[in-house]
């Protein structure tokens, strides 16, 4: 590549890189063309009156929407910037008084959106505070008198209110109400607060002592339930027990073997359970005639203690 190659380069870019930004701005400062962003609004006056108003995203000549009035727009003019997408606020504890006379807070969330320029810029010092104060004013006028119940309940209904009255003074102003919603119902007199969390702290603990009792009344009622059913059940068993051994004994005594031997272990049962005391005699002592005579005759004779 030659001197001149790169000479020619160099002028290209220091022409591509300077001169066309300037050239750019010159051409916007003569109102050749305007850059309009999304949601986005340029209002153009001249002298007091206005001259254009673009709404609408996109590159606009000026010389075919003023004609030569582009030329000193910029200079002799003014040029108005506006935002155009939704906004939104929060309002809180707007006072009211309920039909009972108690003291409500009401907070109240709306949207809003610019859809009057000229209204804006020129029908209104404050159009946001003056939005502002209708919403509220509106909030007081509406809602004030309701029934407790339905000012606790109703928020869509109240919402729905709200913003029909706000909806045609807004636009007025360069402003138009979009989703206007009741947040917030709440109590401003912390008297009344503190009585109502008292009233709910008792009927929660009469609440609670009510289910307790009916719980042990229940329990006692199935222990005694039960206890009744067991009661007639070992009686019933108690009943039977007689008859079972009676049927037992007499199909006993059919046999008389069985039955001799049945009662020889029976009476020698009864005899462990006296804990009566045993003398044992070997058999062939010298003791054993003595004692067979006192026992034949009757006439108690005591033993000589013997192995036991």
């Amino acid at each position: 590549m030659t001197a001149q190659t790169w000479v020619v380069a160099t002028a290209a870019f220091a022409v591509c890189l300077v001169a066309a930004p300037i050239l750019l701005g010159l051409l916007r400062l003569l109102g050749a063309y305007v850059i309009v962003d999304e949601r986005r609004c340029i209002v153009y006056t001249l002298f007091g009156n206005v001259i254009a108003i673009l709404d609408q995203p996109g590159i606009f000549c000026l010389w075919t929407k003023m004609g030569l009035k582009a030329v000193v727009i910029n200079w002799l003019g003014k040029r108005y910037e506006l935002d155009l997408s939704v906004d939104q606020t929060y309002m809180r504890s707007q006072p009211v008084n309920s039909e009972e006379g108690a003291p409500m807070g009401i907070g109240v969330w709306y949207e809003m959106f610019l859809s009057d320029p000229i209204a804006y810029l020129f029908k209104n010092a404050d159009p946001r505070g003056s939005l502002g104060a209708s919403v509220s004013n509106a909030v007081v006028r509406t809602l004030s008198n309701m029934q407790l119940e339905n000012m606790l309940e109703n928020r869509h209904e109240m919402s729905q209110t709200v913003r029909a009255e706000v909806s045609p003074s807004s636009h007025e102003w360069g402003y138009k109400v979009g989703s206007v919603y009741i947040r917030k119902v709440h109590f401003r007199d912390h008297g009344m607060i503190h009585q109502i969390e008292e009233k709910v702290v008792n009927r929660l603990r009469q609440v609670t002592s009510a289910i307790k009792q009916d719980g042990a009344n229940q329990v006692s009622i199935i222990v005694s339930t039960a206890d009744r059913e067991a009661a007639i059940e070992f009686a019933k068993a108690a009943a039977l027990r007689p008859q079972i051994v009676g049927e037992a004994l007499h199909a006993i005594s059919r046999d008389r073997e069985v039955a001799a031997a049945l009662f020889d272990i029976l009476e020698t049962q009864r005899l462990i359970d006296a804990k009566a005391r045993v003398t044992l005699v070997p058999k062939g002592s010298p003791l054993m005639a003595p004692l067979l005579a006192s026992v034949g005759d009757g006439t108690p004779t005591r033993a000589s203690p013997g192995p036991t």
